[in-house]
């Protein structure tokens, strides 16, 4: 459809507008009726609303129709109640009309009806006024004008009204009966899609990698069709199960372009059932189209564990290999106790951690970062940044045995095995070497000792000397 294609959507808005609210004894309630709105979201692309809203209704039977619901409301969740009245609302019936008025979908309502082709002369300016028949609207507008049949009309296209059945915004129209009359508070609660949050941490690393700074954000996504206008705003953390539908409506929206940022206060936390409910000290408004944030936690000098790890493989002693594998990387850990004697203690939603560090000018540098679980107080969090780049490994397998067994049920295996532990930094580190023994096993001799960290692991701390290395040996037994 070409740019000099255009629909008078103003007066037919404006003509809309007059006719929903008298049509069929239609009382049009809509976002300036708002008296407060509640929003609880949860992590998986779920939200409860309550709206509150005070309308005057005429007695006896009533079409409500509420503008401006979320365009991914669930209607079959969808519960008005008077606050005024309780108890005495009869609701016959509700529809939710979400085919919205659009230039394309106001085509299609009037593909086989007619419609006035306006053309403009290029040098008089004089507006010329055919009849036409719309035959077709999709990808572009077919007419049949007179006895010829035109596309890519130069012109515009003028029409009479707008069906009744093309809403402006998202509207959840509810039937009564039984209604006193005058002015209530009515509220509509509902479930919806379209609002997400998520929680995002960013940690700064002290000098010595001793110690960091902890913030918590909330970063909160509403696509769902509406603005919520202070609201007062809840969040609940965990797996909450739901019932799949198989088949959901969902609007087609456009992804979020806007973003805002709020500071402290902080969110309030509590308890819910088996999850945890943050709730926002004052009312805050989400856009729609909007992404926001709002400060969760803010945490200083919170103690933290540095660990250089080597992981080992279990296939290592089933057969024979030799060479393990040369310049091994060596993962790069840290991790903390969420305890309130560490300045944390707060239940902590899961998300992704961002963790920098400041070069020697004093510019906060990223140097990695790793997503977390729902963390309850007193659970330590543990992190993998990255490979150290000045820490690296050479394993080999320098003897290997059958024993005995004549099945896979009853195999004995004794190998070797030598790591040599590379250090390239200016200090001393610390390496720990885990390796996945499996089976029934037995270390039969080793450099350093080890300790069993469950029925499969043995683990080993060695010192590795600055600009130096130091070499790990040992020989196990293994039983299948």
């Amino acid at each position: 459809m070409s740019k000099r294609f255009c629909v008078i959507a103003f007066t037919c808005l404006f003509t809309f507008l007059l006719s929903s609210a008298a049509c069929c004894g239609e009382v049009v309630s809509t976002l300036e009726d708002q008296q407060e709105v509640a929003v609880t979201i949860y992590n998986d692309d779920l939200a409860l609303v309550r709206d509150q809203r005070q309308v005057t209704l005429p007695q006896g039977s009533v079409e409500l129709a509420l503008r401006e619901v979320s365009a991914q409301i669930r209607p079959e969740t969808a519960l008005l109640r008077s606050l005024t009245h309780p108890g005495e609302l009869t609701i016959l019936e509700q529809n939710f009309d979400f085919d919205l008025l659009t230039p394309q979908k106001l085509l299609e309502k009037y593909v086989g009806k007619k419609v006035q082709l306006v053309r403009t002369h290029p040098e008089s300016g004089e507006d010329r006024f055919e009849t036409a028949q719309v035959l077709a609207a999709n990808n572009g507008v077919v007419l049949q004008v007179g006895d010829r049949i035109e596309i890519g009309v130069p012109g515009r296209l003028v029409f009479p009204d707008v069906p009744e059945n093309l809403r402006d915004r998202p509207t959840l129209v509810v039937s009564l009966d039984q209604v006193p009359a005058g002015q209530q508070t009515m509220e509509l609660g509902y479930l919806t899609g379209g609002l997400g949050w998520r929680a995002d941490y960013v940690a700064e690393l002290n000098p010595d990698d001793s110690a960091l700074d902890l913030s918590g954000w909330v970063t909160l996504t509403n696509q769902s069709g509406t603005t919520y206008r202070n609201a007062l705003l809840q969040l609940v953390a965990g797996d909450v199960n739901r019932v799949r539908d198989e088949m959901r409506f969902r609007g087609n929206m456009v992804l979020a372009a806007g973003m805002a940022s709020e500071s402290a206060p902080q969110m309030r936390e509590e308890g819910l059932f088996e999850y945890h409910l943050y709730t926002l000290q004052r009312p805050t408004t989400i856009r729609d189209n909007q992404t926001k944030q709002v400060a969760l936690l803010n945490a200083s000098t919170v103690p933290v564990n540095k660990e250089f790890r080597l992981q080992g493989q279990a296939y290592y002693y089933r057969s024979q290999h030799g060479d393990l594998g040369q310049k091994l990387k060596v993962g790069v850990f840290v991790e903390f106790d969420n305890r309130q004697q560490n300045n944390l203690g707060l239940p902590l939603p899961k998300g992704i951690v961002r963790v920098y560090k400041q070069d020697r000018e004093g510019r906060p540098q990223f140097v990695g970062e790793d997503r977390i679980d729902h963390t309850p107080e007193n659970e330590t969090v543990r992190l993998k940044l990255g490979d150290a780049f000045g820490v690296t490994a050479n394993r080999k397998q320098t003897d290997f045995r059958k024993l005995g067994g004549d099945s896979q049920y009853n195999y004995r295996f004794e190998s070797a095995y030598e790591l040599k532990l590379k250090n390239a930094k200016d200090e001393a580190v610390v390496v720990t070497v885990a390796e996945l023994v499996p089976g029934d096993w037995r270390m039969l001799s080793e450099s350093h000792k080890h300790s069993k960290a469950s029925a499969e692991t043995a683990l080993w701390k060695v010192k590795v000397p600055a600009k130096g290395e130091a070499v790990l040996t040992y020989r196990v037994e293994v039983k299948y």
